[in-house]
């Protein structure tokens, strides 16, 4: 396959000139969230698009017995809400080449890489080899440019980068990686169009809520945990706290913001509680990795009930304005 041409940029963008948008500033409890849902909460408002109106499906988190679930936005839902189609992208010739073609389509490109070749990617930069996700913007392949969101921003990468990222030569013994495109060839809504439709897909994601409180759960599950962590490495509990407390923490950060953009005075003490949180699963995951560091596992240190009281005052309060 070739595509006509050896550049496309979408949006113009430079790493030097992008400033994190609202679910990636500063005082944001969680920074970072997990790679799919950081990737949009830049693209849609790169694109145009408020990303919180999309929140809504953040009051499905679970817990599932080994994690809380990897909370993503749900496609259905960006394309109800902002005419974003994204499909699987069927790789049968090189990424950069299918990558190039969908966006001279002005189409961006969601590629899953290894974080090895991604300069932003902190301690795994060129030491580890950690799957994410990142958002094609801009390739140019007579420069070996790349221009994609990934984390909290818009980066840019080059040279030997570019070639490791690409497989450049390709490996013979190499698997496709999973890839979509974004077609952007929908109604996009906004205003009150856009409250009204986000406010339908919470009712319809509170009929699918989980049917008991997945913090105590959590608890109840955190002594075999603790077991776990304690016969492993320094490296599993760094996988344990992402999958756990950070995703429980993040999750409900986000819902509190969505809480926020909804502006429904009855909400407000369901946004600070899930805010609440947020901030409890971060003081967790600290207690975690000093016990860790210090090979020492008490689950009775562990204060886990304020959050199990704030998940159900979040859920009441909820319930009572969406019946």
């Amino acid at each position: 396959m070739s595509s006509g041409s050896d550049s496309a940029d979408l949006l113009g963008l430079s790493e030097a000139g992008w400033t994190p948008r609202l679910l990636h500033t500063d005082d944001r409890i969680w920074l970072e969230t997990n790679c799919y849902v950081d990737v949009w909460a830049e693209l849609l408002p790169a694109l145009g698009h408020p990303a919180e109106a999309a929140l809504a499906f953040t009051v499905l988190q679970d817990f599932e017995g080994d994690h809380f679930t990897f909370f993503k936005f749900p496609l259905e839902d960006l394309q109800i809400l902002f005419g974003l189609a994204v499909q699987e992208l069927a790789i049968y010739d090189t990424v950069e080449s299918h990558t190039l073609g969908q966006l001279e389509r002005g189409r961006p490109v969601l590629i899953e890489v290894d974080s090895h070749w991604l300069p932003d990617a902190g301690p795994a930069y060129r030491k580890a080899h950690v799957k994410t996700t990142v958002a094609a913007i801009a390739l140019d392949r007579a420069n070996r440019r790349f221009g994609y969101f990934h984390n909290t921003g818009y980066h840019e990468l080059s040279g030997e980068d570019y070639d490791g990222l690409f497989r450049k030569p390709p490996a013979p013994d190499t698997l496709f990686p999973y890839v979509e495109f974004v077609k952007r060839d929908g109604e996009a809504l906004t205003g009150e169009a856009l409250r009204h439709c986000s406010i339908d897909l919470l009712y319809a994601h509170l009929r699918h809520r989980p049917r008991s409180n997945p913090i105590a759960a959590w608890r109840a599950a955190l002594p075999k945990h603790l077991a776990t962590l304690a016969a492993r490495d320094m490296d599993y509990f760094h996988l344990y706290a992402f999958n756990l407390p950070r995703q429980l923490g993040a999750n409900f950060e986000m819902l509190g913001t969505y809480l926020d953009w909804l502006a429904e005075p009855a909400l407000a003490d369901a946004a600070a509680a899930a805010r609440r949180i947020a901030e409890g699963a971060k003081a967790i995951q600290f207690q975690l990795a000093r016990m860790a560091n210090r090979r020492r596992f008490d689950p009775a240190k562990l204060v886990l009930d304020s959050i199990e009281a704030d998940y159900d005052r979040i859920m009441t309060a909820l319930l009572a304005q969406y019946p």
